[in-house]
């Protein structure tokens, strides 16, 4: 296995295209979270032809809620929630300038082809290892939507945050790609 690249926010289309199927990455600076509550409104502000409450052009959003913080920690377990989630609102974002998402599970089509597009990549989240996730998160403040709890952006600073790129800005398909691998051996 090779070494895990490093790569540091905001994005660019010259890092996104570096990166291919079956890396291994480190990711340091800002990473925002959102779920599914948040990226409707999200979507929402973009309708009605309003600014974000965050600039997310360049940035990663990584689907998670996490818990509460012990006393003198930044942030609890922050595990990755199921992407299909956020499948319906991916698409715009994208457009808009979002470069990377971090969650679980297979992207649907219409993110892939939007992926391609933009030129952006989906970064799985190492399952199971939401403690790990945490210990990697050096700040954390809420930056939009204090109502929706757990679901509330975040702004995260991170340290080398462990992830594996999914899809890549190609089309490529990591999960297809190692079905494909298995069924022929």
């Amino acid at each position: 296995m090779s070494e895990p690249k490093h790569i540091t926010t905001p994005l660019t289309d010259e890092m996104v295209k570096d990166l291919k199927i079956g890396d291994s990455v480190l990711i340091s600076g800002v990473i925002f979270t959102g779920r599914d509550s948040a990226h409707k409104r999200l979507i929402e502000t973009l309708d009605a032809g309003e600014d974000l409450p965050v600039d997310l052009r360049g940035q990663i959003i990584y689907y998670a809620g996490p818990a509460p913080a012990k006393p003198g920690k930044p942030i609890g377990s922050i595990g990755p929630t199921t992407s299909y989630r956020m499948d319906p609102y991916a698409p715009q974002l994208l457009e808009y300038g979002l470069k990377g998402m971090i969650g679980k599970g297979n992207r649907s089509k219409p993110v892939v082809d939007a992926m391609k597009a933009t030129c952006a990549v989906y970064f799985g989240a190492i399952g199971g290892a939401a403690a790990l996730g945490a210990k990697t998160v050096k700040k954390a403040e809420v930056v939009a939507y204090e109502d929706l709890g757990p679901e509330a952006i975040r702004r995260l600073e991170v340290e080398d945050f462990p992830a594996v790129v999914v899809n890549d800005w190609r089309g490529g398909d990591l999960y297809k790609e190692g079905m494909a691998q298995y069924q022929k051996e």
